[in-house]
């Protein structure tokens, strides 16, 4: 990658902007494998993730009066001529496996994926299904069913079979 993020050419890598503002806004990455990054100014850098890559894009801000903004995304990349679906901050954009807004529900997205680390799995390693499963059900305040690690090892198996 070229070492200036913004000014590369075209690329398979997908772009996330992060935004460090105490108190006021944060836009940072919960889990994932950022392969290159450019600090921008104090308070502002461009990672980067190669195709086919799940992180967690967290964003929140806030004004005088509380949070005005809290949200979770959870994203597949993809390569060139995939499909997309565009977010902001992200460029092009990706596959959403999750989308999920207001503190209370992004708590419980943050706790599930604690819980996925506390069983020894990277998050980033988690079948897409199962990030879209949270997110259905976490959307409508129902229950989801928590990732297990039969559950893990079967989309390992089922990933190396797969084209």
């Amino acid at each position: 990658m070229t070492a200036d993020l913004r000014a590369s050419g075209p690329t398979d890598h997908t772009l996330v902007e992060l935004t460090w503002r105490e108190k006021r806004i944060e836009h940072r990455i919960r889990f994932g494998h950022i392969v290159d990054e450019q600090r921008l100014d104090r308070h502002r850098r461009i990672v980067s993730f190669v195709p086919g890559s799940i992180f967690a894009f967290v964003r929140w801000a806030a004004n005088e009066y509380g949070t005005i903004i809290s949200r979770i995304d959870i994203l597949r990349t993809v390569t060139t001529g995939e499909p997309y679906q565009t977010l902001p901050f992200v460029r092009p954009g990706g596959d959403i496996l999750l989308r999920i807004s207001g503190w209370p529900k992004v708590q419980r997205v943050l706790a599930a994926i604690d819980a996925i680390e506390a069983l020894d799995i990277d998050p980033a390693d988690v079948a897409p299904e199962h990030w879209r499963h949270l997110n259905h059900r976490i959307s409508v305040n129902e229950p989801f069913r928590i990732y297990s690690p039969e559950q893990h090892r079967a989309w390992l198996l089922r990933r190396e079979v797969s084209p």
